[in-house]
Order: structure tokens, then sequence, then C-alpha cells
């Protein structure tokens, strides 16, 4: 892996002439930089042969957000839940060694300062650098044995525990093909939300494009009182709905065996937005009404009664100026999915066949969520809302008594690479919660929607969701080009 050695060497051989220009414009960030040992020392400054421009460096004590907050209170109040979300990159050539990718990665934390500081202090908690940060607590590796061990050693990495302190991790998994390999990247959700994750992909592995996140355009003082009701009235909404099932408890439909799994699918990524777009919705609208489709035909097959599907999706609420590799400002918003819609038409209306019906529903229900007053109203939910009141709403939305399923989609980039070996696939990692029957992900990568599944081991069927998923999205297409 010749980049890769270049650039744990580039690190050292300019550390001195960089020095001299980077105190001009970074001496208060540099002062409190905590010291570690070489090589491991990131510069603030990317290689000149990346082509990238050098990266926003935040202030190196920036206040933790009422998110934050929250997931770290559920990690106290929960420590056996695992609170931890994450990617996985596939890549073909051959891996590198571990010490290779130990100092790649160390490089490249110069743009990337939260993974190199911890949480200090009391009420006014703050993000500041870790003295003690080592790297190599933080990058491991996982040797398949052989072709037949591939299965394992990816599963070895989606449950292996974090460093004692650590908030992040990443395993080089290989061994098991001569030219293929994969890194897997966990955070703690306290860390981060999937937005700051996707911006630590591009860093890493990806050519710096800018996020295709949509942000509400910059507020005016003259609709601040609009504004105010707006954030009132979604929040009372959304509270409202999680009151309703106060009293809801749902019948366990396995025994946990404590194992993480994933499974993966893929179709083009033209095929949503097309199929979106015949239907005035978004490929995120198809993603959603394929998902109900294939839980239609997976709770018929595996014997588990679905009488009610809500999904949790996170929205990113961050102001257009806010940095995005910095901690969470995510919004929760609970979706019910049309899961018992049937072949039939229930209303005698003739209204299409099923998954169209599903479509319908899920965007008659997203039409808002996209539109610009309640993107706004969340942006200033997650600004303004107190750390209480938030834990105790994401207690309440992540809860199994209302929500079945986390769903979340993020683009990540146009393309990848690691040295000299290319990525080809990605596989999102969403939070699993105790009770939820599982996480769905879709990734938005180069010319491919991938779609990821992760549950506990036991999930009846779980394996089978990818390809329900997959046909649910052809019989959409089919059936747009009927209409």
């Amino acid at each position: 892996m010749p980049d890769l050695e270049q650039s744990a060497e580039s690190a050292k051989s300019t550390e001195s002439a960089e020095s001299a220009e980077s105190a001009k414009s970074t001496e208060s960030a540099e002062s409190a930089e905590p010291v570690r040992p070489e090589p491991v020392r990131p510069e603030p400054v990317q290689p000149a042969s990346t082509g990238r421009p050098a990266p926003f460096i935040p202030s190196p004590r920036h206040p933790t957000h009422s998110v934050d907050r929250a997931f770290l209170r559920m990690e106290r109040r929960r420590p056996d839940v695992r609170w931890d979300a994450g990617g996985v990159a596939y890549l073909s050539g051959p891996a590198p060694a571990l010490s290779d990718l130990r100092a790649y990665v160390g490089f490249r934390l110069g743009g990337l300062p939260l993974h190199t500081s911890r949480v200090a202090g009391g009420r006014r908690s703050r993000w500041q650098p870790d003295a003690e940060f080592d790297i190599d607590q933080h990058v491991h590796e996982v040797v398949a044995d052989g072709p037949a061990g591939w299965d394992s050693a990816l599963h070895t990495a989606l449950n292996a525990p974090f460093a004692p302190g650590a908030l992040w991790g990443v395993w080089l998994v290989h061994g098991h093909e001569p030219d293929a390999y994969a890194v897997c990247y966990r955070f703690r959700h306290a860390c981060q939300d999937g937005s700051a994750a996707a911006m630590t992909f591009r860093a890493m592995l990806g050519e710096g494009e800018p996020s295709a996140r949509p942000v509400p355009d910059r507020s005016r003082r003259a609709g601040v009182p609009r504004r105010v009701g707006a954030a009132v009235g979604l929040a009372t909404k959304f509270v409202a709905g999680t009151l309703a099932v106060r009293g809801h408890r749902p019948d366990a439909v396995f025994t946990p065996s404590g194992e993480r799994r994933l499974w993966r699918g893929r179709v083009p990524a033209d095929t949503l937005r097309r199929i979106g777009a015949a239907r005035g919705g978004s490929a995120h609208d198809v993603h959603l009404a394929a998902l109900a489709g294939a839980l239609s035909v997976w709770s018929a097959r595996s014997g588990v009664p679905l009488p009610r599907v809500t999904a949790l999706l996170p929205i990113d609420a961050r102001r257009p100026d806010e940095d995005q590799t910095w901690g969470n400002r995510c919004f929760a918003v609970p979706l019910e999915l049309p899961v018992r819609t049937g072949r039939e038409d229930p209303d005698g209306t003739g209204a299409g066949d099923a998954s169209l019906r599903r479509l319908d529903h899920v965007m008659a229900t997203t039409r808002k969520l996209r539109g610009q007053t309640w993107r706004q109203a969340m942006q200033d939910l997650v600004r303004f809302m107190p750390g209480r009141p938030t834990e105790w709403y994401l207690r309440r939305v992540l809860s199994p008594r209302f929500t079945n399923v986390m769903a979340t989609s993020m683009p990540l980039a146009e393309k990848g690479s690691l040295g000299e070996t290319q990525v080809t696939g990605t596989a999102l990692l969403p939070l699993v919660v105790p009770g939820h029957l599982f996480g769905v992900g879709l990734s938005f990568f180069g010319d491919w929607a991938e779609v990821s599944f992760v549950a506990d081991g036991a999930l009846p069927l779980g394996e089978s969701l990818p390809e329900l998923w997959e046909r649910a999205v052809g019989e959409l297409e089919e059936g747009t080009a009927q209409v």
C-alpha cells in the first residue's frame, strides 16, 4: 500500500516545515493540542497530492450539544444497551498492514478533531483534546480464517467492544480473499450522528465532496414568531404521539442472542429516484415503501405478527453554518409504515396495487417533513430544546413500546479509495435498541443505493430481508411503469 506508507512518511517529513506556517492560523488550537506518541500526531493540513482544501478546524474546546448529553445520560442509565452505530466500506485490492492503516488514520485525524477529544466538565460539559489519546486503542484488525471465515470475521468487528474510554473504533477485516477487504467504523452515538459519520467517511475514504443534506435557508428575525409557533406545534405533535402508546407493551418476537448480524442488498440509485419522481416523491420515500412491502412478506413467512410498525427516522437539523464533523444535531421523527396494506383494494376505490398505495401513504406523511417550515422547526427544536426534555423525548421515541425499526439513509460519496484500493460498496450500521426488530440503513454510494439490515442474529429469517426489499423495489418499478 504505497499511498498509506507515503501518508505516514509525509506526516513525519513535513512536520517541521508546516509547523511554522500553521502556527499563525491555528495558534489557539495548537496551544491546547495534547502530546501524543509519534507518528500518530496528525497535522491539520491534508497532503498537497490529494487536491483537497484544508479542512475547517473548530475550537479545541467545543461545547457539547443537548443531544450529545442525552445519549451520554442514556448510556449511564442503560449500560446494557449498545449505543453505537457506524458503517462498513468494502474495498477491492490487497489489505494494508495494520501499522500502515493506523498511520493513515492518525494522519487523517488532523481534520477530525472530535476523534481525538473527550467530554469533560459537569453541567457545562465540553469536548476537549484527550491528552491520553492512543491510535492503537482505536484501530484494530480481524483476520478471517480463509473464505469460509468471512462472515465470522465481519461479525466479530460488528460486535467487538470499544477500548476503555474510546468513543469510536476502526476494524480492518481481511483474510478471506487476497484482493478484497473491509473497513468497519463504529462510533458511540454520544460522539456523532449519521451526518457527522458520513463526513468522517469522506475525510477518510472519499474525495472530499460536500454533503447533499438539505438544510433550511438562513433565518430572518422577521419570521421568529412564526418559527416559534411551528416549533411548538411540531414538539406537541410528536410528544402527543408518544403518549398515545403509553400502555403498549410489545410481545417479544424472538429470544435475543446478543450478537448483531449484517445483511445487505442493492439496487441502482437511479431506479429509486426514477420511481420517486414518477409519483412526486423522493428516493427515500421509495425506500420506506419498499421496506413496508418487505416487512409484509417477512411477517407472513416468519410467523411474526406486525399489527403496527413505526420507523424512527433521524433527520439532520444542523444550521447551514454548523460544522458537520462534530457531535449530534439530529431530530428523531416517527413514521408508521403501511405494512398491513394488502393486495386487495380495502376501500373499493381501485386505487392501484398495494406497492403504489404504500408509496402514496409514505409520501403523504413525509411531504411536510421535506418542506421548509418543518425543517426550520426541527432545526429550532434541536438548537434550543434543553437537555432534560431532549433526553425524555429520545427515551420515549426509542422505546420498543413506540418504535419497532430504526431507519436511516445517507448520501456518502461518489467514489472512495484507501491508498491504491477502491471502495466497491458500503453498508450503514444503524443504532439497534433492544426490543426493536432491526435497524435499516440506505447508503447512496456511486451509482448504487445499498440497503443494510442490522439485527440480532436470532431474528427469524432476518437474512431474507434484503432480497425482499429488492423485490419490493421491483414491484414499485413495475407499478409506476404501468401507470
